[in-house]
């Protein structure tokens, strides 16, 4: 259900139509605020462990009366957006102190956002995790931060990338790949920090046998980073908390010191490949998002930097309905991973009628899921046509969050015919309904040697080889 907002998209999902687009709420929640008289202005500001802040400016409706379900459920999902997209342990709203108290009891322990509380404070930036008020005048400053990416192509390199079914890897001789594997693994249902250790080693060994030396090596993950150390990974969810804290922070650390100390990267999977992008397309301003057993997402600014943002489009809502599919991990509902995954494609297999059986792994699902739709069955289609449709209107609303004029799609998800229709929607959806956007924006699928080479590049491409 809409809370308490009629809409009336023009797209609508065939195997899913209570979809409520978050982008045409809140312009219509935007358009309650100007037809009130502008309502009030009020900033949203994160800091992130490394001193950065974000701020997010807008207005609200006063949160008392009628308007105080549709006030709060709108600084909620927006401050749910800006947290995963940006990052932060301090959130601090400027202009409405109840707002602040609203959120601060959602976004505690004991909220409904317990999950996002955790994880934004001590998981990732060691902080404990707070909101806090303030008058709009006393709002926190921006103080943003960017650095350049990758983009070093001389020398022996491994690019490696580490996903939920499958590790990767290449060898790369300044700027070629002269090698590349793929293997298999399940590292979400492991308990033993040795098995992640050893799986990378293993890739990174295939890989070095076809170099005359290593001189550095570079990898994207599933997960978040920061100055190499993992912070977050649902590769590493079934490890326990104290051998996480032991053995997997410091795993890449490990495995550089197994390396004999070669320079030695890891950022997140989404980061690289926007980079890749990037690369690819020669510009920059580039949204990359990769549909696989996640969502994984990165951005190369108009400026061709990265920032310190996190990035993780898997848990940014996409869908208001208040009874929208939940995540199994967050909890919370509406969450770009059961959109834009593997796990889209598991959740509708049921609406399509396409049936499966419940023990088959995700993966397998999806193949069966392009073989049905290689051979043209309109079940399939429809799964793809949803997709697609969800994918537009995201597309929408990550427009009013990010500059970007380059998106890039890749992973299993748009591997195939099928992924050329979720592009074919998303593009008829931005010329239909968003028309400023249409323009603008390029949609950019790489082949498959790019995908396969690219990435690899990208990743290998991370570390400064010092002289």
């Amino acid at each position: 259900m809409a809370l308490l907002i009629p809409l009336a998209p023009r797209f609508v999902p065939p195997l899913d139509a209570e979809f409520t687009p978050a982008c045409l709420w809140n312009r219509a929640y935007r358009a309650k605020v100007r037809e009130s008289g502008g309502g009030r202005k009020v900033a949203v500001a994160l800091q992130r462990g490394d001193g950065s802040v974000s701020v997010f400016e807008t207005a609200t409706l006063s949160a008392a009366g009628a308007n105080a379900a549709l006030t709060e459920r709108y600084i909620e999902r927006l401050v749910k957006f800006l947290l995963w997209q940006k990052g932060g342990y301090r959130v601090t709203v400027a202009g409405a102190p109840e707002l602040a108290r609203h959120l601060s009891a959602v976004y505690s322990p004991e909220g409904a956002r317990a999950f996002d509380h955790m994880f934004m404070g001590e998981r990732i930036y060691g902080h404990p995790f707070a909101v806090e008020s303030c008058a709009y005048e006393a709002a926190p400053a921006e103080k943003e931060t960017a650095a350049p990416l990758g983009r070093h192509l001389e020398g022996c390199r491994i690019g490696f990338d580490l996903g939920a079914s499958d590790r990767k890897c290449a060898a790369v001789v300044d700027g070629e790949v002269i090698f590349s594997d793929e293997a298999p693994w399940n590292p979400s249902a492991q308990a033993d920090p040795r098995y992640h250790f050893e799986g990378v080693n293993d890739s990174l060994r295939r890989a070095a046998a076809h170099l005359p030396r290593v001189d550095a090596i570079g990898g994207s993950a599933v997960g978040v980073y920061v100055g190499n150390e993992v912070r977050v990974g649902s590769l590493y969810r079934s490890v326990p908390r104290e051998q996480f804290d032991t053995r997997i922070r410091r795993l890449f650390f490990e495995l550089r010191e197994a390396w004999g100390g070669v320079p030695f990267d890891v950022v997140n999977d989404g980061e690289v490949t926007a980079l890749a992008g990037s690369m690819a397309l020669e510009d920059s301003a580039v949204l990359g998002v990769a549909m696989g057993s996640s969502l994984a997402a990165g951005f190369v600014t108009p400026q061709g930097t990265i920032t310190t943002w996190l990035n993780e489009l898997a848990f940014v809502p996409v869908d208001y309905r208040e009874d929208a599919p939940a995540d199994e991990w967050s909890g919370d509902r509406g969450v770009g991973v059961q959109y834009f995954s593997q796990q889209a494609v598991g959740r509708l297999l049921g609406a399509a009628g396409i049936d499966l059986p419940g023990d088959m792994p995700l993966p397998v699902k999806l193949e069966q899921v392009q073989k049905l739709m290689a051979a043209g069955d309109r079940r399939a289609h429809q799964i793809y046509e949803t997709i697609g449709v969800y994918f537009g209107y995201a597309i929408a609303h990550y427009a009013d969050f990010y500059d970007f004029r380059n998106l890039m799609a890749l992973g299993r998800v748009m591997t195939g015919e099928g992924g050329d229709w979720i592009l074919k929607l998303a593009g008829q959806i931005l010329r239909t309904e968003f028309p400023e956007l249409a323009e603008p924006v390029r949609f950019h699928i790489p082949g498959e040697k790019e995908k396969r080479h690219g990435q690899a590049i990208a990743a290998a491409s991370l570390p400064a080889i010092r002289r």
